[in-house]
């Protein structure tokens, strides 16, 4: 048994056709489909029900892909773990991020301090993550909201409050605080069913007796500040999210817990490089530093408020 088709053996599997495989593989298909050949052969079995270049895994199938991806993952962090013995100042980092507001400042963070250390950053869905997790892919995973699985660790590394933005001018621009009941009657700008925050702050507006009406709604979470500013409508905005630069005014929500949780995920039986461990660092580092910064964007908004006041 070779490693060639093993490696070849878990692409098929992945994709379940000959020819989205091998071009995946950059080899042909006839030599893809004679490497799975001389694999059955050497097992004694078919792994696959075949329909035309439609594979489809059968139960020997099935069984063998969970050994085959446990040695090629052996194997993988076999190989990371001398490259970083050998060369403990270079190497790579896999990132996959569900949500990318916060990673911009945290990788020029981790380029300060580790110049040399390069890094593949992926912005999936939840689910493309829990995949990726399982198959030991990528060393860290920055996600809300958290996921919990057997193979992976879960670490919480920031509660994020979700916090009310209206634009200069705004009759509650003066405010530091409001109550949901308050924006009843308001006009929303936000992102898409489907994304957290969305989905979390329908659910607790729903809880206060009320739909937000909303008059944007997108898939971009950044674009929602400019929006707000722009007097479109008001937003709910993580803290994480927000840039006190910006001609908005962000209220604390005072009759609801509305906060979203940022974790960090990692595989449990995947090496741990000393490049991941830094990066790990810096994302505590980071978070740790995020609490202070909400605590001086609500100094700024009380003094934009006692400006309005006149005081």
């Amino acid at each position: 048994m070779e490693l060639l088709q093993l490696q070849y053996f878990l692409e098929v599997a992945r994709l379940e056709h000959v020819t989205e495989a091998a071009r995946a593989l950059h080899v042909t298909q006839s030599s893809l489909s004679k490497t799975i050949q001389r694999l059955e052969e050497d097992l004694g079995v078919p792994l696959f029900d075949r329909t035309g270049r439609k594979l489809r895994l059968n139960e020997y199938g099935s069984r063998f892909l969970r050994r085959a991806e446990r040695a090629l993952f052996e194997l993988e962090q076999g190989k990371q773990e001398i490259s970083d013995l050998s060369s403990p100042e270079h190497g790579t980092l896999e990132l996959a991020v569900t949500n990318a507001s916060t990673l911009p400042q945290i990788l020029r963070e981790f380029r300060k301090k580790h110049p040399h250390i390069q890094f593949h950053v992926q912005m999936l869905t939840t689910q493309e993550m829990i995949t990726l997790l399982h198959r030991g892919e990528v060393d860290f995973c920055l996600s809300s909201p958290p996921i919990q699985g057997d193979d992976f660790e879960c670490e919480i590394v920031f509660v994020d409050p979700i916090l009310v933005a209206v634009p200069k001018g705004h009759r509650l621009a003066d405010r530091t605080s409001v109550s949901l009941a308050e924006l009843r009657d308001e006009w929303f700008v936000g992102v898409k069913r489907g994304y957290l925050t969305r989905d979390l702050v329908d659910s607790v507006c729903q809880s206060a007796g009320f739909a937000p009406k909303y008059v944007y709604e997108g898939n971009e979470p950044a674009r929602l500040s400019a929006l707000v500013e722009a007097g479109i409508g008001i937003g709910f905005i993580p803290s994480t999210a927000m840039n006190p630069r910006e001609h908005i005014q962000y209220l604390r929500v005072e009759d609801h817990e509305l906060v979203r949780e940022i974790a960090l995920l990692w595989h449990k039986s995947r090496y741990i490089s000393r490049a991941a461990l830094e990066f790990r660092k810096v994302v505590v580092e980071y978070f740790g530093m995020g609490s202070n910064a909400i605590k001086e964007t609500t100094i700024v908004n009380k003094q934009r408020s006692n400006c309005h006041d006149g005081k």
